[in-house]
């Protein structure tokens, strides 16, 4: 069968259009660093992915704690992200560890976007609450502490999971008996608290003066504190074990 030499002069140039934007596109992916066929679609980052690294950096976040740590991990809502080339997850601003826990993932190449990702953690372990009641100012022994199992991402901020960096140390305020043990409640034994009376200890070239002070700041030993003489001036001094606040004249 002939066809008219119009129909295949259409063909002839239908052909050549279609190879003319063929090449046309994999040039301009060549010339944009693009894969080929992503003039047709761009590629996207897996939810997958994203969710791998929001849990591998709570990994590391929790291994302190305890290597039987469990986290699950909520589905990826957004799932048309652009491809990234390295994945940075990060804690948002305020946030701290605990059962419920929002991890942020950024992408910075080669373009710019983050996405928020939700978890649930259990972090099994041994922490430590007053078997009785501490009084303000007392130094702390091991007969002062029981230990407890439990997740410790229950436990207020601050807990202490170690005895060994409570024995030795003193109460800053009291301690009510089953109360855990926290940081903020503890401070060195040879530290002193705002308003405690030192003894102020005066060195020049030859003298020794020595006379009793009141501490204007808290402070450990090797500290730059304030204190006010019996004078009422205020001159500072480093803080020396035994409550002796020593100035270089």
């Amino acid at each position: 069968m002939q066809f008219p030499y119009w129909q295949k002069e259409r063909s002839f140039y239908n052909l050549h259009t279609m190879r003319f934007v063929h090449t046309l596109a994999l040039l301009l992916c060549t010339l944009f660093g693009l894969p080929a066929g992503a003039a047709r679609a761009q590629a996207t980052e897996t939810p997958e992915h994203i969710s791998r690294a929001a849990e591998d950096f709570l990994r590391a976040q929790v291994a302190p704690l305890s290597s039987q740590a469990t986290i699950t991990m909520d589905p990826v809502k957004n799932d048309r992200l652009p491809a990234c080339d390295a994945l940075v997850p990060f804690m948002p601003a305020a946030a701290r560890l605990r059962p419920r826990v929002t991890v942020g993932v950024r992408c910075s190449a080669p373009q710019n976007w983050t996405v928020y990702v939700q978890a649930s953690l259990n972090v099994p372990g041994i922490y430590y609450v007053a078997s009785r009641q501490i009084p303000a100012g007392q130094a702390i022994t091991s007969e002062d502490l029981d230990s407890r199992e439990g997740d410790l991402m229950n436990l207020p901020p601050g807990a202490m999971t170690d005895a060994r960096s409570i024995v030795g140390m003193q109460a800053r305020h009291r301690i009510n008996i089953g109360q855990p043990i926290r940081g903020s409640a503890l401070r060195d034994a040879a530290s002193i608290s705002r308003g405690q009376n030192v003894r102020i200890i005066a060195r020049g070239n030859g003298f020794v003066v020595s006379s009793e002070g009141q501490a204007l700041e808290d402070g450990a030993p090797g500290a730059t504190i304030q204190v006010r003489t019996q004078s009422g001036q205020v001159v500072s001094g480093v803080l020396q074990p035994g409550g002796q606040v020593e100035l270089q004249l």
